[in-house]
This record gives structure tokens, C-alpha cells and sequence, in this order.
């Protein structure tokens, strides 16, 4: 697995002790997690870097200099964040992805770089649903 780094800038970060101190039993989703991201998406870097949130930080999970999804941890959960464009955004309006997460990126409010939307993993059944979405923000464009 690929082992988080900061860069300059960047928060420190954790310890694996610290993170699975926060995790608990959520700590097999955020290894599961970033397994399967980086089963589809590789090289992947994971960087930390300051947050609002009760840990203290956020780690991004990047590919070539472009962010795929952020993790936060939390206290027995994980927090997942990811921003789909507008062709991503339709692509997951069509897809096989749960009514839930449709209902979210619907009320998203859209910005240019696309919408945003954040919610918890609560179980490893809920993975495939963020590789998903991390699939069709890095899909090819196709041309026609």
C-alpha cells in the first residue's frame, strides 16, 4: 500500500497508531479504501494536509498532481470528499451508483470545477461505490 507522505507545506502525517487510534474499527475502510483506489489509479500519493475537522487534517488521495478523493478520519468512521465535473456529474446521474449518493450529487451546488460532495463510509460494502465514483471522475473523455 502506498504510505503517506507530506510535501512541502503539507501537514505531517500521522502515525499509523494515531490514525487507527482515531479509526478504531473503522480502520479496515481506510485501508480498504485506499487499496482499491489505487487497485485502478496507480502511482497514488497520499497527502495530509490541514482541516477543520476534529483530527486536525485531511489526506488527499493524488494521482499525477490531481486530487481523486479526500479521507477524513473520524471517530470510528471515515469521511470521504470527492468533486465530479460536469461530464463526471452526468455519467454518475446514468450510472448504477446508489439513489443516496445521486440525491447528493443532484442538490450539489455546481461550480465551475464541478460539485462536491462528502459523506461517510460505514461499511466495506460501500467501497466499490467510491471506486465507482473515483472511476468516472477519471474517465477518458470520449469524442465524438
Amino acid at each position: 500500500m502506498t504510505t503517506p507522505k507530506a510535501v512541502a507545506g503539507d501537514t505531517q502525517p500521522p502515525t499509523e497508531e494515531k490514525l487507527n487510534a482515531v479509526l478504531g474499527p473503522a480502520s479496515p475502510l481506510w485501508s480498504g479504501i485506499v487499496r482499491a483506489v489505487e487497485e485502478r489509479i496507480a502511482p497514488l500519493d497520499l497527502q495530509w494536509k490541514p482541516s477543520k475537522s476534529a483530527f486536525g487534517s485531511v489526506c488527499l488521495l493524488r494521482h499525477k498532481k490531481r486530487t481523486l478523493l479526500y479521507l477524513t478520519p473520524d471517530i470510528a468512521q471515515v469521511w470521504i470528499a470527492i468533486g465530479l465535473g460536469q461530464r463526471a456529474y452526468e455519467s454518475a446521474m446514468t450510472s448504477s451508483i446508489p439513489g443516496t449518493i445521486k440525491k447528493r450529487l443532484s442538490e450539489a451546488r455546481p461550480y465551475a470545477e464541478g460539485r462536491g460532495i462528502r459523506f461517510p463510509v460505514q461499511s466495506l460494502s460501500e467501497i466499490p461505490v467510491v471506486t465507482r465514483l473515483v472511476e468516472l471522475k477519471t474517465a477518458p473523455r470520449t469524442r465524438t
